[in-house]
């Protein structure tokens, strides 16, 4: 059992699964409230009644009371949120942020596991904290998402809660700039998941991403300092949402699955063009510049050993192992 031996503490296998039988991670991204963890339930039954295979499930709530759905790594079964509340005299935001940094120690392990399984379940969903910066702009988050999309296609989806973006523009555009700053920060292909659309159409939505004016006028009941900033911020995204993917989707209903499963092939696309050709450039400038770095280091040793004996060391090339007993 994959969870029992992440808390055992085995050791991750080496082998990376070929391109061709990589499976894809969809990592779940929201506000508090916005149903990621009820998606990833919906997510997870779709994907098994419509192709017979489970996929492999992440939670790494730490605070979460239940999981509605059968989770493979778990990290409640590596640290105990409410303990670390207590040892280290934290509050809740505090512990859910100390929960994650201890788990990214042992995310190599997890890395192991989904390397393992992941290619016969095809997907990988993961489940994130509900306070969205604990687990995006902390170190611990930004490791565990790099690692994930240097192991194989992710996919990150923001969960966009639709009754109350509609209710309130001010929440839409949070909701906006939270996903445009995430997308910039990770630079993994980005979908939107637009959720609970069997309480309220996601339509309004759609058209303040296409129609600037539609959006101007949903603010016009709004006369504070803030709605002269979304309008502002409103032209700003214009060519951020000239990009975006998106998907209206019901957890209760199971509506939009066709198509946000589209949109994640899409994302998959874009990470195989993207993503991993720019990954291997910066792998290469790293490799380069440490290679620098070690040539320099070299010709300083060299320089000061000359400086103390007053003649040139020449270094034979005859290095090889001895049997000493």
């Amino acid at each position: 059992d994959d969870k029992a031996a992440a808390t055992a503490g085995e050791p991750a296998p080496a082998a990376a699964a070929a391109a061709a039988g990589q499976a894809t991670a969809c990592l779940l991204i929201g506000m508090a409230g916005s149903g990621k963890t009820t998606l990833v339930q919906r997510l997870a039954a779709h994907l098994q009644s419509t192709t017979g295979v489970k996929p492999y499930c992440v939670n790494l709530d730490p605070a979460v009371q239940s999981v509605p759905f059968g989770a493979n790594i778990d990290i409640r079964d590596t640290v105990k949120y409410k303990e670390i509340m207590s040892q280290y005299k934290l509050g809740p935001n505090g512990a859910i942020m100390t929960s994650l940094n201890l788990f990214a120690t042992r995310f190599d392990q997890v890395l192991g596991f989904i390397e393992k399984r992941a290619p016969q379940r095809k997907y990988v969903l993961v489940d994130t904290p509900g306070q969205i910066e604990a687990f995006t702009w902390s170190a611990s988050g930004t490791i565990m998402t790099e690692s994930l999309g240097a192991t194989m296609p992710t996919v990150v989806v923001y969960v966009v809660d639709v009754p109350r973006s509609v209710a309130n523009p001010s929440t839409f555009m949070a909701n906006m700039l939270y996903a445009c700053s995430i997308l910039y920060k990770t630079q993994l292909p980005l979908v939107l998941a637009l959720t609970k659309t069997d309480v309220t159409s996601e339509a309004p939505i759609i058209e303040w991403m296409h129609d600037f004016e539609s959006f101007q006028e949903a603010l016009k009941g709004d006369a504070s300092y803030a709605q002269d900033l979304m309008r502002s911020m409103s032209l700003v995204l214009d060519e951020f949402y000239s990009t975006l993917r998106y998907a209206g989707v019901s957890a209760l209903t199971g509506s939009g699955m066709t198509e946000f499963f589209n949109a994640v092939a899409e994302g998959v696309k874009e990470y195989h063009s993207y993503y991993v050709p720019e990954m291997k450039r910066l792998r290469e400038k790293r490799t380069a510049s440490e290679q620098e770095r070690q040539q320099h280091d070299m010709a300083r040793v060299r320089d000061d050993i000359e400086k103390g004996k007053g003649g040139t060391v020449v270094l034979e090339d005859n290095t090889e192992e001895k049997n000493v007993t």
